[in-house]
């Protein structure tokens, strides 16, 4: 464990730190703010439908992509993480993980826009891609997306999986007394059943699950709110006053606070950390800015408004309070039983339980588009999704400790990694912008072409043959 803790030191307190906001707001201005001047575009965006040409090819479209990132996205971090950010940081650090969503937002735009660009086709006519074929064929380095590659595999479909099961046993543990390797075996054979039937499956499954988890946690929280409204404004005082108190800043204090928020919100919403490219290259758009654009969305989603969700219940009840016994899920668990009785942490268990599964799927696919980055062997595949099952059952009975401390440690290699290629690959990513830019304001539906962009190189989609049909759902366009 001391190497683990030696490892995450440097890479949240020096490397970062100094990585994540500087670059984010370079983005920012470069993008000229597009991620909150275009919310109502993104609205928009994931309304649109395709259909195929081709009555054997069924595409995934960009809520389906979005889908897959989200159910990996929203999960542990939202509900566990948070709390822990609080136990350990403070109130302020709920800012800060604020902070890193806002200006990680234009990250995520970059890298989803850069997967896009550089996707590939599968045999079955859908695609895959993600930063190992942007370091490969936009930075010309093999080397680097080899080594992201085994990067996400282990931390997306090995490590990060682990936590999610951690999360769950605990839950479960918590409210029904539950005996851990009962939790273990039943969620080894779900997990096996779901990732041995591939993308389609895995899509069918977060398109229905992640909508329906979202909308009954955020009316649940809705009702917490509102039954502590009069505590609303002195909250937002606490917040703030935590964030940027003298007290925390004269001491050692404030940076481990800012560390907290930052690292909870980065595991939470993934911006800038490579993941969600991986998921956003499976969609078909006319425009590689479209899925940029939509990935962004899911920034938000998960971080102003679930996590956001699950820090306020927190602050409002005040539960655990000078408790140090109580951290992780198990004070999320409380704040609901303080408003709801135990009718709140049996929800919140399933709740859990439904969040965390969704997110072992796609996490599980991060790590099999990059599986297949590396080896079209299908004995590797299957050998790594026995792995997969075997982290989901090892995470139910390892502590809390030893697997967050690993998830920061990967994470952070992970984001590092990607904020050095993604910045490489600026010119690349601006130029992309431009041209979507340009068009919606001639009035067109945005639609490129590989051949508009000369910086774009060694691409394999993107020509004049489209196979694809694109049904837009809004207006906005047709002006």
């Amino acid at each position: 464990m001391a190497i683990i803790d030696f490892l995450s030191t440097i890479l949240w307190s020096h490397l970062l730190i100094y990585t994540l906001i500087p670059i984010g707001l370079y983005f920012t201005y470069k993008l000229r703010f597009a991620q909150f001047t275009n919310l109502g575009h993104m609205l928009t965006l994931i309304q649109e439908k395709v259909v195929s040409k081709d009555p054997n090819v069924k595409p995934v479209s960009a809520f389906g992509a979005f889908s897959i990132s989200s159910a990996s996205r929203v999960g542990t971090g939202n509900l566990a993480g948070v709390a822990i950010a609080i136990f350990l940081g403070g109130a302020g650090a709920i800012f800060w993980m604020w902070m890193i969503a806002l200006i990680g937002a234009a990250s995520s735009l970059i890298e989803n826009t850069l997967a896009q660009a550089y996707k590939v086709k599968s045999e079955d006519g859908t695609y895959r891609g993600g930063p190992a074929y942007y370091m490969a064929q936009g930075l010309g380095s093999k080397k680097m997306a080899l080594v992201f590659s085994i990067l996400i595999t282990i931390s997306f479909g090995l490590v990060f999986n682990s936590v999610q099961a951690n999360t769950i046993a605990s839950a479960f543990h918590g409210v029904f007394e539950i005996n851990v390797m009962l939790v273990a075996s039943v969620l080894g054979v779900a997990t096996a059943a779901v990732i041995f039937g591939g993308l389609k499956r895995i899509v069918q499954l977060t398109q229905v699950l992640f909508p329906v988890m979202a909308i009954l946690y955020l009316v649940a929280t809705f009702f917490i709110i509102v039954m502590n409204v009069d505590q609303i404004v002195p909250m937002f005082g606490h917040i703030f006053e935590s964030a940027f108190g003298f007290e925390q800043a004269s001491s050692g204090a404030f940076g481990f606070m800012v560390m907290q928020g930052i690292k909870r919100g980065l595991f939470s919403n993934e911006a800038g950390m490579g993941s969600t490219p991986n998921a956003g290259a499976t969609a078909e758009v006319s425009h590689p800015v479209k899925q940029g654009l939509i990935q962004t969305l899911g920034v938000f989603v998960d971080t102003l408004l679930i996590s956001t969700a699950t820090a306020f219940v927190i602050l409002l009840t005040q539960v655990g309070a000078g408790d140090s016994s109580l951290t992780g899920i198990q004070l999320t668990q409380m704040a609901l039983v303080s408003s709801f009785g135990d009718a709140g942490g049996v929800f919140l268990a399933i709740l859990v339980l439904l969040f965390s599964f969704s997110s072992i799927v796609g996490n599980y696919y991060y790590g099999e588009s990059n599986i297949e980055y590396l080896t079209d062997s299908k004995l590797v595949l299957n050998g790594f999704r026995i792995a997969v099952v075997f982290m989901v059952v090892f995470g139910t009975l390892a502590s809390l400790n030893i697997v967050w401390n690993l998830a920061d440690v990967f994470m952070g290699f992970m984001a590092l990694l990607n904020m050095i290629a993604i910045f490489m690959l600026r010119k690349v990513a601006f130029k992309l912008f431009e041209d979507y830019e340009a068009q919606r304001k001639a009035g067109k539906n945005p639609i490129f072409h590989k051949d508009a962009i000369g910086e774009l190189k060694d691409v394999e989609c993107w020509d004049n043959d489209h196979n694809f049909l694109h049904l837009k759902a809004h207006s906005e366009m047709q002006k």
